[in-house]
């Protein structure tokens, strides 16, 4: 079929852009059209998206494009807005990062139990889930619908309101063995049932332009816009340019996503205790996955020392840092909120007994080696509770272009890692929508066979990756 051309909308948790690919049977490009800082905002005391300054930049990210077939937007999971009776928008969307749900999931744990709530939604117990937002407070009498972020902005868009499937399955709220929300439950817990719209799968085309929309960005009134994995990772692991089904994979970011891909959900009370979340993918799959605090650590760590443009060179001194000098658990809740990394790092080495790092150059590689060790045992984990078997690890996403984290990596799980793309989300994103145009039967085969691939082989001592594992619990 005749190449077609399609926008992608990707927003991330600190970074959002808008993409242009051009997907045809043997091609698969990519350009950026637009893009743009995610910066939050604390206003009274509360953290909260600037989601009318995003959408804003989306408008202009539209602007720039031309001759596109559809539009898809993705972005991060949890959060959401909440619609009157008049479709306005109900104050500003919170940040998951955000205080307000500090002790919720504890008191939520205790009412419902955990495998009542492990039973339903099949996620990992994580306090800024979206049912201890929503039960952080009263819902608003006035609120009408609640739109996740990528539906929200695809409201504005069209007009159309509804729940695409691979962010609704982050809610807590989404029963992950029917498919649908988890209306009973959502009762039990005093929610208002009409508030959660209907459920659209990738590839559901959700409406054309509003005419004010088309005459702001200059785009036909009857462009579609079509449902993808709104949820980022859905999409990134889209774009895993996997060969075989026994792959895990690595969607590295702000977050790392780490997991596998499986046929059905993993609902076993060793599953939950183990801390694994079952969410939709694109085609009904599961990604079976363990979040992972990710280059977060790293992200704040060079904001308080206020050193982004030295991060080559730090990248380089931590290559040739002492290695297991000092670990931490990239999932200790101590390092979610925003706020001084560094300081919290050597807070942890010394409740845990460790020399904390000494210069910036050893706290990176502090920061590398324990995602490193964060990846291994997520990879790991979900192999043995899925019965899975992993042959190769793919590293998609932001942190494929960091060659030091994917060699740790690859020596940290022992096994091949090949990383790339780096654009997987918008690649993702787009190739759902090519599907629903009737291209791109093979989507991974595509990404494999046009995108630059970097392979990085495991070297070093096994046994020392097992007693640094050790240390902080993740053996």
């Amino acid at each position: 079929m005749t190449p077609r051309s399609f926008a992608a909308v990707d927003l991330g948790a600190s970074s959002g852009r808008v993409m242009v690919a051009r997907v045809g049977d043997d091609e698969l490009t990519l350009r950026e059209a637009h893009r743009f800082p995610n910066r939050p905002v604390r206003a009274a005391g509360t953290l909260h998206w600037d989601v009318l300054g995003l959408y804003g930049q989306v408008l202009d990210g539209l602007r720039a494009t031309e001759g596109i077939t559809s539009i898809g937007v993705d972005s991060w999971a949890v959060d959401y807005g909440l619609l009157d009776s008049a479709g306005a928008l109900i104050g500003n969307p919170v940040h998951y990062r955000d205080g307000r749900t500090d002790g919720v999931m504890d008191k939520v744990v205790a009412d419902l139990g955990a495998e009542a709530l492990y039973d339903v939604g099949g996620l990992q117990f994580l306090p800024f889930n979206t049912i201890y937002q929503l039960l952080s407070g009263p819902v608003p009498d006035r609120a009408r619908t609640l739109l996740m972020i990528p539906d929200l902005l695809a409201y504005w868009l069209t007009g159309e309101a509804g729940a695409e499937m691979t962010n609704a399955s982050t809610t807590g709220l989404y029963d992950v063995r029917t498919g649908d929300w988890a209306r009973s439950f959502i009762e039990r817990l005093g929610l208002p049932q009409a508030i959660f719209p209907p459920l659209r799968r990738p590839g559901d085309v959700i409406g054309t332009l509003r005419p004010d929309v088309a005459a702001e960005t200059g785009l036909p009134e009857s462009t579609p816009v079509t449902a993808v994995g709104s949820h980022d990772t859905a999409s990134a692991v889209l774009a895993v340019p996997a060969e075989h089904d026994r792959f895990g994979y690595v969607s590295c970011g702000t977050w790392s996503l780490a997991g596998i891909e499986l046929d059905a959900p993993v609902l076993t009370e060793e599953s939950r205790v183990a801390g694994f979340t079952n969410e939709v993918g694109v085609g009904g799959t599961i990604r079976y996955l363990r979040n992972v605090m990710g280059l977060w650590l790293l992200q704040e760590s060079l904001r308080a020392w206020r050193a982004e443009a030295s991060l080559p060179a730090l990248l380089a001194a931590a290559a040739d840092a002492p290695p297991f000098a000092a670990l931490v658990d990239p999932g200790d809740q101590a390092f979610l909120p925003p706020g001084d990394m560094p300081a919290r790092i050597t807070a942890y080495c010394e409740r845990t007994g460790q020399r904390p790092p000494t210069g910036r150059a050893e706290v990176v590689r502090c920061v590398l080696e324990s995602l490193a060790l964060g990846h291994r045992a997520a990879i790991r984990d979900a192999a043995r509770l899925s019965g899975r078997s992993v042959e190769v690890v793919h590293v998609v996403g932001g942190g494929a272009r960091g060659a030091l984290l994917c060699q740790l990596t690859a020596d940290a799980c022992g096994l091949p890692v090949v990383a790339g793309p780096v654009e997987a989300t918008a690649i993702g994103n787009a190739l759902a929508q090519a599907q629903a145009h009737g291209l791109a039967a093979h989507p991974r085969e595509l990404v494999r066979r046009t995108q630059d691939l970097t392979v990085y082989r495991p070297r070093g001592d096994e046994a020392a990756w097992d007693r640094a594992a050790t240390r902080i619990g993740l053996s």
